[in-house]
């Protein structure tokens, strides 16, 4: 844990100008709590209903009936087989990409995608947004009590760049962490993914998400224009007791993260204790030996360029939009 590293041990209380009357483990409440109150209003005004769910697999077909509004892909893999449970991380429904704990709201063709399978940009895609969406909840929770972290944003995941990012306001002055604390950061990504956690969505109207993020100046920013592009709505993930704000979709559970490492943090130029961390991770089950490990951490920790802007359904899964974005 970063609370026994040398430096940020001796680091004084910075005075700040973003203050809460709310501890982090207080924010991090409200926030699950909130969420919680949220999914369970929306479960509550569904009426049960049947649906029909068609499962498509290379080597079967399997009809499924379902509840409408509750019943999710992960529900539906769990009539199939253990071993389709374990592996899925992201469902087709009727063509689109689907989150596995996302319910389902009307009859519809289901396909299941494991981190191989042909359609592998969108899995890989969601993969890279997952690592990022765990990353800043790992960051979030890394620092002591006196050193002020708000988690800014992520952006779309370009797998070309050679890392998954979050940039951070973390105030500190021109943090360069230890190979010590970097050690530790990646010790606590790889501990919290192998909780094996599920990763939840809602979508919400803006008041609520601007109750959940209040105490984050940046998020609280960033609320009305990503509601005013998506259709008044903000789209929430949940993992564990942390909650965040992504278009999607992610892969379904930590436990589909295999090999990872927080390979570097980057003050970003000219942004008052803006900090870039970035990692690069492994499916579960994909092996790779040290040498070739370690040409994805050295690619890693090189300075990802790519910047993060407001996501609309036009650019959701588009890597190459995202792409014009990297300066080199």
């Amino acid at each position: 844990m970063f609370q026994r590293c040398k430096t940020l041990c001796l680091t004084p209380s910075i005075q700040s100008r973003y203050k809460s009357v709310l501890s982090k483990a207080q924010v991090r409440e409200k926030r699950n709590l909130l969420f919680e109150e949220e999914k369970s209003k929306q479960n509550n005004m569904r009426r049960i209903e049947k649906i029909d769910v068609k499962y498509k697999s290379p080597i079967e077909e399997i009809k499924l009936v379902m509840n409408k509004g509750l019943s999710t892909p992960t529900d539906c893999a769990k009539h199939i087989s253990e071993g389709v449970t374990k592996v899925s991380a992201l469902a087709f429904v009727d063509g689109s990409p689907w989150d596995m704990n996302r319910p389902l709201t009307s009859q519809c063709e289901l396909k299941l995608l494991n981190l191989l399978s042909p359609e592998n940009k969108v899995v890989n895609i969601a993969f890279w947004r997952t690592c990022s969406f765990i990353l800043g909840a790992v960051i979030d929770i890394a620092f002591k009590p006196d050193v002020k972290v708000h988690l800014h944003s992520f952006p779309i995941p370009v797998i070309k760049s050679g890392s998954f990012t979050y940039d951070v306001h973390l105030e500190l002055d021109d943090w360069k962490p230890t190979n010590q604390e970097m050690r530790a950061l990646s010790a606590q990504y790889m501990k919290f993914v192998n909780q094996e956690l599920p990763i939840e969505r809602i979508e919400t109207t803006e008041i609520v998400a601007l109750n959940m993020f209040q105490d984050n100046p940046f998020k609280t920013e960033q609320i009305p224009n990503i509601a005013k592009s998506n259709n008044n709505k903000v789209t929430l993930y949940r993992i564990g007791d942390h909650v965040d704000i992504s278009k999607g979709p992610m892969i379904g559970n930590s436990s589909l993260i295999g090999r990872c490492t927080i390979a570097a943090v980057h003050k970003i130029p000219d942004k008052e204790y803006l900090y870039r961390f970035q990692g690069v991770a492994l499916p579960k089950g994909v092996l790779l030996n040290q040498f070739a490990y370690g040409l994805l951490e050295n690619r890693a920790k090189k300075l990802n360029n790519v910047t993060w802007f407001f996501q609309t359904d036009d650019n959701n899964e588009d890597e190459n939009f995202a792409e014009v974005s990297i300066r080199n």
